[in-house]
């Protein structure tokens, strides 16, 4: 039996093409909310299975005012919105929503969006890490060695835990963290502890593909498609049929192919350049970014449905500044592999060199120990590393001073968030700035607002 559905939405239109979605899709709707106080008047009557809410509605109080009600009342709930402000964002993720959905969205993207809601409400991290009884400790190799993945730390056993979850389940999965954290290592796990680990893991740095080939690359051409097409090519994601992709850097792609892998994610279809017919595919795709995907949607750069659709199960790997228990066995990892790759047998690191590895903020992440300790190696004469070559600390850089049409910029934006994007008339933009409405319009063209989006 399907979930009972409670639609909190304040657009009239809206709320009604998603109560018929909803309908013709098996769902029962409890019922349509324009207010928060409305809606909790319905949660105590007929007491909905999953809420689905819009951020802004009429009254004082807000979807994310709600959202934290349904938390406490452990009520699975869906965000319905268009808004981009990255404030805003924030203080709905805090909420830890089950899924987000993107005005205007499809009845397709209703669908799935339910489906993964669904599922992660039945598989709650919160309960399956604190559920013993039913759930059991995550199975590591070693205390500090989880199918090489090195360290102890709370930190990274958390995001291994979270790992081990979502690996066996064929959802798309976001990893998150900076440079040199160990991204492609975690999409490789997640990879082999799927279902399609015996089919194959394709990898797309997206960072390193001109604009003008990533099209071709990840999704094929024909024969004569383009000046230079002189064979047919099969994509990234025809040779990944059956396996996963792993899209690597996805932050660093145009916006217009991110319309297009929407697309390919939402229909599971793809069309070669130049091709007039479609090729079903059955792709898992990982994705993973070193870049703050919520400040790149709010400022414009990357699509907010995308980033939701991929976002469906997030990893986010912690800095190695923040998990300095680990930097010994780290080290003493790549001590043993370059120890092996140079024919050395250096055994020991020295206090001192120790303590400078603890003392250091390590901006590249792993990836720039495991250098440091190569030409530590290459450089040592005797038993025992006594000399590194770390980098000399950089000063801090003063914070950034905004400029007054930065300020101006934010300004407008809060305030058409804060009227829904309405512009002239009583409560409108204009009235509540105290502008001429031609004059507000030119200032908002002026400063690339797209007003669409509020």
């Amino acid at each position: 039996m399907k979930e009972k559905i409670l639609i909190v939405e304040d657009q009239f239109i809206e709320a009604n093409n998603l109560e018929m979605i909803l309908t013709r899709a098996g769902y029962a709707v409890s019922g349509i909310a324009r207010s928060v106080p409305a809606a909790l008047k319905l949660i105590e009557q007929d007491k909905p299975d999953m809420v689905m809410l819009d951020i802004f509605l009429q009254g004082p109080a807000t979807g994310i005012d709600l959202a934290k009600v349904l938390r406490e009342k452990n009520i699975a709930f869906i965000y319905l919105s268009a808004n981009s402000n990255k404030e805003i964002l924030d203080q709905a993720k805090a909420t830890y929503p089950y899924g987000f959905l993107v005005k205007p969205f499809r009845e397709k993207d209703v669908l799935v969006t339910l489906e993964v809601a669904r599922y992660l409400h039945l598989h709650s991290l919160e309960s399956m890490i604190r559920n013993t009884v039913t759930s059991p400790e995550p199975e590591t190799d070693t205390d500090s060695n989880f199918h090489g993945i090195i360290g102890h730390s709370s930190s990274l056993k958390k995001m291994l835990e979270h790992l081990q979850i979502v690996a066996p389940v064929d959802t798309s999965v976001l990893i998150l963290g900076e440079s040199g954290t160990g991204k492609e290592k975690v999409a490789e796990l997640v990879h082999e502890l799927s279902a399609r680990s015996q089919q194959p893991l394709v990898k797309v740095n997206c960072a390193a593909l001109p604009a003008t080939l990533i099209e071709s690359v990840l999704f094929g051409h024909e024969k004569g498609a383009y000046t230079g097409a002189t064979e047919r090519r099969i994509g990234k994601f025809e040779q990944a049929n059956k396996g996963t992709i792993f899209l690597d850097e996805i932050g660093e792609m145009p916006m217009d192919l991110q319309m297009k892998l929407l697309r390919v994610l939402q229909e599971r279809e793809i069309e070669r350049i130049g091709g007039n017919t479609t090729i079903k595919i059955d792709v898992r795709v990982i994705a993973a970014t070193n870049r703050n995907l919520e400040q790149e949607v709010a400022e414009g750069r990357f699509r907010m449905d995308l980033y939701y659709r991929l976002r469906v199960f997030p990893l986010t790997l912690p800095p190695l500044r923040e998990r300095k228990e680990d930097i010994h066995l780290l080290a003493y990892h790549f001590l043993h592999i370059y120890n092996a790759k140079a024919g050395r047998q250096i055994k020991s690191i020295s206090p001192k060199i120790m303590d400078m590895f603890l003392s250091y903020d390590w901006p590249g992440n792993i990836r720039e120990l495991e250098h440091m300790m190569e030409t530590a190696v290459l450089l040592s004469d005797g038993k025992t590393i006594n000399q590194v070559p770390m980098p000399a600390a950089k000063p801090a850089e003063p914070p950034k001073v905004k400029t007054i049409e930065e300020n101006e910029r934010e300004h407008i934006i809060s305030v058409l968030i804060k009227c829904n994007g309405k512009i002239f008339g009583k409560n409108g933009a204009a009235e509540l700035l105290g502008m001429n409405v031609s004059t507000l319009n030119s200032r908002i063209k002026k400063l690339g607002i797209d007003k669409t989006r509020y």
